[in-house]
């Protein structure tokens, strides 16, 4: 279901299930947890998540999953499994790219978008597609889209299920750019190159800063940024960034 290769620094997650256009099975939400924790803890610094045979992922695959659906705490442990791989991609504190070809759509959708850069085509096709399905939404998006893209849109894509293409949601500020189809691997690769030439412990207060923010009042972001600016200037890297600079080269971040 899942594929990961590793390359330098980089980590690519694939999900691997073309046939049914990348729709995760009921029990793969557990992997998919357990590969993003993996993550968190190996030496890779950026996670890029793409899918296999032309398209993101179509959320999870209902098909083949709901004639076991037959009881309250069967839907209810299969709902832990999907909000548990939710949880662990939003925990992670390096930084993530989604690279988007096709349909991202319910879970798939809510998926990339939990990136922290996503990279689609022109060919991306993006929905909120559980009313379609008589189904409210998931993978955090409840909490995601408005975030994103405010109130009145998160509402109007979410109630009518309607399909964004690549340029819209550029429009709406969903995705970072948007690409022709055969260069998204190369685009996703180059922003994986250059958060992995970053500095991790900066990194990691950033992303925990922007993810906060909107639960912040602004005393408490400014008290957030001093207690983060001042474990950033203790590190080696500021050090490094520093003299990297002095020395007109690009610098070498270890993460201390």
């Amino acid at each position: 279901m899942f594929s990961i290769t590793d390359d330098g620094p980089i980590r690519t997650l694939t999900i691997d299930n073309p046939g049914r256009r990348n729709a995760v099975p009921r029990e793969d939400w557990v992997r998919l947890a357990e590969l993003l924790g993996e993550f968190s803890e190996s030496e890779q610094q950026v996670l890029v998540v793409t899918g296999a045979g032309g398209d993101f992922c179509s959320g999870a695959d209902l098909g083949g999953d709901m004639a076991a659906m037959t009881s309250t705490v069967t839907r209810h442990r299969w709902m832990e499994h999907v909000a548990d791989a939710a949880r662990a991609l939003h925990s992670l504190t390096k930084p993530t790219v989604a690279a988007v070809d096709g349909v991202a759509v319910g879970a798939g959708m809510n998926l990339a978008l939990g990136c922290d850069v996503v990279i689609a085509t022109e060919r991306a096709r993006f929905s909120e597609i559980f009313v379609r399905r008589g189904l409210t939404v998931d993978f955090g998006g409840t909490w995601l889209l408005p975030r994103l893209i405010g109130l009145a849109r998160a509402k109007e894509l979410a109630l009518t299920g309607r399909i964004l293409e690549g340029a819209e949601a550029l429009e709406y500020g969903l995705v970072a750019r948007v690409v022709p189809h055969g260069d998204l691997q190369a685009a996703a690769a180059a922003v994986a190159a250059e958060l992995a030439a970053g500095a991790p412990v900066a990194q990691r207060f950033i992303k925990s800063g922007f993810d906060g923010s909107m639960e912040m009042s602004f005393d408490e972001a400014i008290d957030y940024e001093s207690m983060a600016q001042v474990i950033c200037l203790g590190s080696e890297d500021v050090v490094e960034g520093i003299v990297s600079f002095v020395e007109k080269r690009p610098p070498d971040f270890k993460g201390r």
